[in-house]
């Protein structure tokens, strides 16, 4: 048992219910984390892989690593590469795709962390404009991303109605939010902003929201624990400082835990910390790590879902007037179903089954599975990892995730993106390494998940010590590519070279031309519905293309309904396949930006 006193895992402020329940849940809380190791592991065995029915046949996927022959050369900066004394140089980084200059291709953000010891090289961030045909330029230095500090997340928005995308970047010491001027540079308004921190505090992941639904963008931001070198035990000091009898970094477990931080837009660019007003303050401290900002009840406001590493992660309820309640426990998504506490890193939603609403899926690190929690309605969710087939691989830490159809049958798959935090463990047997590689899980359509395991080509092998993740259609023509950060490498970039079926590519827009988030796209096609939100954050303290993709099999034309954060709702239809169409919330017609044709193997 973890003692109560030192871990107080439940909160006491979000009333006599979750009070009572969350003591309920600690009387018989089973944590099977060794002693004093310093991540939570349930140790969960690994399920054996299902044979797929006679009459299902998976599908060709072929992901290749295109990166470097893209002009993605960048190397990630996390502290020392081989020896790793403190946590900080662990978590690694995130990825943001967006298209910052809107010539209509996306581009990527790289975000760096730093050196503890000040006589290694000065680290960077890493802009790539797209220039088309997969080929990208760095162009840091012109657009003025200067690199201020150890930055952990990434995430886009814009603040001011200008439809320019802006930047928000979590870091240890001070955020970073850097405004876009509209021609082709940023500028850091941290300050002019109301952002500037009175202390020092560890921000990692974060997203934009309307949460309020004021029609500007707030900021949540995840932090996740205090840490300052000068108080942390090194390696094998301390219980929590070892990992199956070798000496490593220490934590997060024995190290103070954070709250969470929610920043209110007045409508002008300008912020105010409303966490304590708003209830995402919470009485007690977390681990935190990605949030997930979306619609879980289908209330029309956003909610937003936290991964926790090593405590239980969090739901904050959108209460409709300026407050939430944090559910996690009584909502069923605080731990897996064995009411077992682990360590979540990434986070990703889908309608995976395809019954209207949005479930979750979380990755936790290695002796345990990845958790998917089945969206049961009425913010009630059940663990169904295992009967959904998710349960098969316990030997990586999982980081960023995304939901995407891969096949475009019109199921969403899962990606994930793995990696070690102990570089150490490559010079002992415990049959775990640094890098790892990559898992694609096939959805089967009918509530299972399939692995596929040396059938998704040697990008989806090939092994790396990977973190932050992000989707995108690069190149706009019609399939999802994959980039990803890998510690102290350079990036990957995975584009399937299989064949593919039908999709559509949708953006929405507000009226000031901003990205609509909140607003949920439905299509309908042939009676099957297939649901998505416009977002930003998530993954892995990542952000990802802010267009909608759906894949489509066989069919030729689609009907579009969305519903707009004002509550409005508007359809279009005999919408044809194979387009990228934007929508626009003050315009009834709809533009097709390009037509696609169908993937065909190259």
């Amino acid at each position: 048992m973890i003692s109560l006193q030192r871990y107080n895992y439940f909160s006491s402020g979000t009333g006599s219910t979750l009070t009572a329940l969350g003591l309920f849940f600690f009387s018989f809380l089973n944590t099977a984390t060794p002693q004093g190791q310093g991540s939570a592991t349930t140790g969960r065995k690994a399920q054996p892989k299902q044979t797929l029915p006679s009459n299902m046949e998976p599908p060709e996927i072929d992901y290749q690593d295109i990166a470097a022959a893209s002009g993605l050369i960048g190397i990630n900066i996390s502290g020392k590469p081989n020896k790793k004394t403190y946590i900080i140089e662990s978590t690694g980084n995130g990825v943001a795709i967006f298209d910052y200059d809107k010539d209509g291709l996306q581009d990527i953000l790289f975000v760096n962390g730093e050196h503890l010891e000040k006589t290694e090289k000065a680290s960077r961030h890493y802009l790539y404009r797209n220039k088309g045909n997969l080929q990208f330029e760095d162009v840091t230095k012109l657009a003025g991303l200067r690199h201020t500090g150890w930055a952990q997340g990434v995430c886009v928005g814009d603040i001011d109605e200008d439809s320019h995308p802006d930047v928000m970047i979590p870091q240890w010491g001070q955020n970073t939010l850097y405004r876009n001027e509209g021609d082709g540079t940023f500028t850091n308004v941290t300050e002019k902003s109301g952002l500037q921190s009175s202390r020092r505090r560890w921000g990692i992941g974060c997203s934009f929201l309307d949460y309020d639904k004021d029609g500007d963008l707030d900021i949540f931001v995840t932090n996740y624990l205090r840490f300052d070198p000068a108080k942390t035990p090194k390696p094998g000091e301390e219980a929590e400082c070892r990992w199956k009898g070798i000496p490593v970094l220490c934590g997060p477990r024995g190290l103070p835990g954070e709250s969470m931080s929610l920043y209110q837009n007045d409508g002008n660019g300008n912020f105010a910390d409303i966490s304590d007003k708003a209830g995402i303050k919470t009485t007690k401290n977390y681990y935190g790590f990605t949030p997930l900002t979306t619609d879980l009840d289908g209330d029309g406001w956003t909610d937003v879902y936290v991964t926790c590493d090593s405590t239980a992660s969090l739901l904050f309820h959108n209460q409709q007037d300026g407050r939430f309640e944090e559910i996690g426990v009584i909502s069923g998504t605080a731990y897996n179903v064995d009411g077992q506490e682990q360590a979540g890193m990434g986070t990703t939603t889908a309608d995976f089954d395809g019954d209207g609403d949005f479930d979750i899926f979380k990755t936790n690190f290695s002796d345990d599975t990845h958790t998917l929690y089945l969206n049961e309605g009425d913010n009630f969710f059940t663990d169904e990892t295992i009967p959904t087939g998710l349960a098969v691989n316990t030997q990586y830490i999982g980081w960023g995730t995304a939901f995407l159809d891969v096949d475009h049958d019109g199921w969403k798959d899962l990606f994930v993106v793995n990696g070690h935090v102990y570089p150490r463990i490559d010079e002992h047997d415990v049959g775990e390494t640094f890098r790892q590689k990559r898992l694609l899980y096939w959805n089967r359509g009918d509530g299972q998940f399939h692995d596929m395991a040396g059938n998704a080509g040697t990008g989806v092998e090939a092994r790396h010590s990977s973190r932050g993740i992000a989707i995108g259609d690069l190149d706009n023509d019609g399939t999802m590519e994959i980039v990803t950060v890998n510690m102290h490498e350079s990036p990957s970039l995975l584009k399937n070279y299989a064949a593919t079926k039908n999709s559509i590519l949708i953006e929405v827009l507000t009226e000031s031309g901003r990205a609509a988030l909140g607003a949920t796209v439905e299509i309908v096609t042939d009676g099957k519905r297939q649901l998505d939100e416009v977002r930003s954050g998530g993954y892995h303290i990542s952000h990802s293309d802010f267009r909608v993709h759906f894949g489509l099999g066989d069919i030729e034309e689609l009907d579009i309904n969305i519903t707009w954060p004002k509550g409005n709702r508007t359809t279009y239809r005999g919408v044809e396949a194979n387009s990228w169409v934007t929508i626009s919330e003050d315009d009834k017609e709809i533009q097709t930006r390009k037509k696609f044709t169908r993937s065909m193997k190259k």
